[in-house]
């Protein structure tokens, strides 16, 4: 079990490159309370998110239609 959190921010910019990123990482919990090492970047994480959606829409997956919900929450 972990007894404090461990938490790193780190930014990297060069005007010249137009260049501006980050990486950030974190040693958090898991769902059986170990330890467990997250790791973040943007430019990585866009990648894969357009990645996956490729491979999906090529599975014949498309967008769902949005439901929206009144304010007592029924649909």
């Amino acid at each position: 079990m972990i007894a404090q959190r461990y938490q790193l921010y780190v930014e990297r910019t060069d005007a010249s490159k137009n260049m501006a990123r980050y990486y950030a990482m974190s040693i958090e919990p898991n769902l059986f309370g170990e330890a467990c090492l997250i790791r973040r970047w943007e430019e990585e994480a866009v990648r894969l998110f357009l990645q996956l959606l490729r491979k999906r829409r090529s599975r014949g997956y498309g967008p769902k239609p949005h439901i929206r919900e009144d304010a007592s929450g029924d649909r």
